[in-house]
């Protein structure tokens, strides 16, 4: 609350008069990304403290997988939570499995072009672009652990999203890593299977073919373990596919053991659940027990990140998709049909 009672939005709703949860929860509304623009605006004309607890330390932009691309201000503190929770998965995959062969060799690159457009912000021109490239290239961690190829080198290409440009980014992670040892990949898992199949078309080879891989780390979307592990095992190898909930908006979860769900970061930000016409802590609901997430970060208090999510007892999540017609309508056919042996 005193992070947001630093702010003119959070201030307005009484942030330094919260006392417990019940308070917190009657005194600021959930809000979305459109409800946010009006803010954004005033970051860009210098104002931070309308939204933010300091200043903007970079603007990210997401993929736009479910419409228009979203271009959020990001602070520091927010890209230490997502470097610190971003390791997570990794460094537990290796103590897990007694196994820091992970560390020894490079990760590929598949991550989008962190330079796509410029704008105005406090009178200054400023480049920003996909959310994935731009924490690759700020990361710290990669300076130890070795990214093959570097950002850098994926932003000199452009920033098109093309089915050419995926192509060229392709050719050179291929042409870049193809002598060297490569024990992991990281990124969005879409990305992750193109790449393998463009290997496959190209080049006549799979990525198990080439490097010996340890581990896949594999973000961004839905069900990856129930709707993607098949054909990422098909082209990788027998390899732990160990997955990740994050978004532009934070690193939200990750898998912890063998099992295909993941964990959330509680230590970092605060779950809730519209689950119904009820709100409840996430960690509250029971096996079976689903609804719509809502999370408060450093960034924004009970921001509505628009994803769909379910218990599965013990601590256990997944995320199974956004929150959309269409996804509620497959969900409670699923639940009717297989709900008893869930």
């Amino acid at each position: 609350m005193k992070t947001y009672g630093s702010t003119r939005y959070g201030l307005s709703h009484g942030a330094l008069n919260v006392q417990e949860v019940e308070d917190y929860q009657r005194q600021f509304p959930v809000i979305n990304y459109s409800n946010l623009t009006q803010y954004f605006g005033e970051v860009r004309a210098g104002n931070y403290e309308a939204i933010l607890p300091e200043p903007p330390a970079a603007w990210v932009m997401t993929r736009g997988s479910t419409g228009k691309s979203k271009v959020i201000p990001v602070t520091q503190a927010h890209l230490k939570q997502v470097f610190t929770c971003g390791a997570r998965g990794i460094i537990h995959y290796a103590l897990r499995k007694n196994s820091f062969d992970v560390f020894i060799g490079n990760i590929l690159n598949l991550n989008f072009p962190s330079t796509v457009h410029t704008m105005t912000v406090d009178g200054q021109e400023v480049t920003y672009g996909y959310s994935s490239g731009t924490y690759a290239k700020l990361n710290p961690m990669f300076d130890r652990v070795s990214l093959i190829p570097r950002q850098e080198d994926i932003d000199a290409l452009g920033s098109g999203i093309s089915r050419k440009d995926w192509e060229n980014r392709f050719e050179l992670v291929y042409q870049t890593a193809l002598d060297n040892p490569v024990t992991a990949t990281m990124g969005v898992t879409p990305v992750i299977l193109a790449f393998a199949r463009f290997l496959k078309r190209k080049h006549g080879k799979k990525p198990r073919d080439l490097w010996k891989f340890k581990a896949l780390f594999c973000t961004s979307v839905p069900k990856i373990q129930f709707k993607y592990a098949g054909s990422l095992h098909k082209y990788y190898g027998q390899v732990p596919i160990v997955e990740m909930y994050t978004a532009t908006e934070g690193v939200f979860g990750q898998q912890y053991d063998d099992l295909p769900y993941i964990t959330p970061n509680y230590d970092s930000y605060f779950f809730e659940v519209l689950a119904g016409k009820s709100v409840k802590m996430l960690h509250e609901l029971k096996r079976g027990q689903w609804g719509k997430l809502i999370v408060s970060s450093c960034l924004f208090p009970r921001y509505d990140i628009g994803d769909m999510i379910e218990s599965a007892g013990n601590n256990y999540f997944r995320v199974f998709g956004r929150h959309t017609a269409g996804t509620l309508l497959e969900h409670r056919l699923y639940r009717l049909f297989l709900g008893r042996l869930l």
